[in-house]
């Protein structure tokens, strides 16, 4: 089967390539899954670039991509036979997994790969998981959002895009987004936001707060970048709110006002996949498929390239210029 690999960490020109590999055989609990397309996530490159001066891997070789969708054309020891056939949608979520959704063919554990409705191409199941997965655990872990105030920043990206989609499900009182640009606010007005306020224009907090209906006022804050937004997070957060924080990557050693914190007694969670109870993963996973079999989720897909343009999509994903999902075709199905 032919796969994209790098054995070393580095520029995306530089390390990746296509090559022929043996098709793998799904273990006990595993399922094989053959890819139709595969996404690529910022957490794919920053496992393949040197991201932090990191250079650890995982394995000699790694296929890249966490994310994709397919079919299953085989099952392992104690799986039901009749997952065979099955389109699904699935996500790696052990980070030391050396072998992505980059190849024509995977194994994975059969409780990471979810039944993908009827209605949903596989492009839009591959656009889902890391980032509807995540959205979903920053906004339902914690205290229920019903009725309260969600600001969700960076309401345009991948992310932040599938959360103000569920807190507007969910039933948030108030959801208002932040973006950069004017595209990026008609793609949160679409998700459901409320209010879309530009982060770079004059009077940031004042617009948040007037939207908020007053100042400390905001319940619950999807956060992308804590380092940038923590003086205006600690302004803007209500007594007893929750700020979930999935990425800091303007200083990934943040300073941040603790006593301004403590004193309105906020819950934080820095929040990753890949270490959350597996239960809280299926509930989210069972909610997405139900919303999926609906059509009740908008999923935004900036580009697609053929597997042997893996390195174009990588190099246009690192521009952190695309409104939606990078996707790589990886076999017609």
């Amino acid at each position: 089967m032919r796969a994209a690999v790098y054995q070393r960490r580095g520029p995306a020109r530089e390390v990746l390539s296509i090559v022929d590999r043996l098709l793998p055989e799904p273990g006990p609990g595993e399922v094989r899954v053959r890819i139709a397309v595969s996404a690529v996530n910022p957490t794919d490159i920053k496992a393949r670039s040197l991201w932090n001066g990191q250079t650890w891997m995982p394995a000699p070789e790694v296929v890249p991509h966490r994310d994709g969708a397919g079919i299953i054309d085989k099952v392992g020891a104690g799986v039901d036979a009749t997952r065979v056939g099955q389109r699904v949608w699935l996500s790696v979520l052990d980070r030391a997994r050396p072998f992505g959704t980059a190849a024509e063919y995977m194994t994975i554990p059969s409780h990471l790969a979810w039944p993908l409705p009827q209605g949903t191409s596989f492009a839009e199941g591959a656009a889902l998981p890391v980032p509807a997965l995540t959205a979903y655990c920053a906004l339902f872990r914690e205290e229920p959002i019903r009725g309260r105030t969600v600001l969700v920043h960076g309401g345009a990206g991948a992310v932040g895009n599938y959360a103000v989609q569920l807190a507007r499900w969910g039933g948030a009182g108030r959801i208002i987004a932040t973006v950069s640009r004017d595209e990026q606010a008609e793609r949160a007005t679409r998700a459901g936001a409320d209010v879309v306020v530009n982060y770079k224009s004059e009077g940031v907090q004042g617009q948040i707060e007037a939207a908020a209906g007053g100042p400390n006022a905001v319940h619950h804050i999807v956060e992308v970048n804590f380092a940038a937004n923590a003086a205006l997070d600690a302004a803007l957060i209500a007594d007893n709110g929750t700020i979930v924080a999935y990425g800091s990557d303007a200083d990934p050693n943040p300073r941040f006002p603790f006593y301004v914190f403590m004193q309105k007694d906020v819950l934080f969670r820095m929040a990753i996949l890949y270490v959350m109870p597996r239960s809280l993963i299926a509930r989210a996973a069972a909610d997405l498929v139900t919303l999926l079999s609906e059509r009740r989720l908008d999923h935004q897909i900036a580009a697609r390239f053929p597997l042997d343009q893996i390195v174009a999509a990588h190099e246009l994903q690192e521009t952190g210029k695309t409104i939606g999902k990078v996707l790589v075709d990886v076999a017609e199905i």
